[in-house]
Parts: structure tokens; C-alpha cells; sequence
């Protein structure tokens, strides 16, 4: 029995994922070692000095079809668009 009371309205599958894209821009300070003030004897890409998100996308998609939906998520429900 399938409790799941999403459904892809193209190929009528239940399995579901919702995903959360986003986008960054990392910037580090030039100094007289590794590029970024928290870097000193090399250069490591996640000790960065400041980072910007820029974009981001949520959406659900059919794990059959591949086809994506925008979705809304009230209250901590999530509500259907399609």
C-alpha cells in the first residue's frame, strides 16, 4: 500500500524527490601568502573570507520521469502545484 498522496501527473509515480539548488561566489583577500586571510601555508578552498549567495532554486522532481515542479511549502506542509 502506498501512503504517499504525491503523484507525477505525467507518469503517475509516486517516488518523489524535492531538491534544493544554490549558488555561491567565495571570495578570499590577496595577502603575501595563500590567497585568503584564514589561509597561511597553502590555499584551502573552504577557509574563504567572505561568501555570497547569489541563487537558488527549489523544486520537486519525478525520480521516473525527470520532469520538475515548482513547489510551496506553508507551515510546514508541503502543498501541491501540479
Amino acid at each position: 500500500m502506498n501512503d504517499n498522496r504525491y503523484t507525477c501527473p505525467i507518469c503517475n509515480n509516486s517516488k518523489l524527490t524535492l531538491r534544493y539548488e544554490a549558488s555561491y561566489v567565495y571570495s578570499y583577500v590577496i595577502d603575501s601568502d595563500a590567497p585568503g586571510l584564514k589561509n597561511s601555508d597553502e590555499f584551502l578552498s573552504y577557509l574563504y573570507d567572505k561568501r555570497e549567495q547569489k541563487d537558488t532554486r527549489t523544486y520537486i522532481e519525478c525520480n521516473n520521469c525527470g520532469t520538475q515542479y515548482p513547489y510551496s511549502f506553508i507551515n510546514g506542509v508541503l502543498e501541491q502545484e501540479f
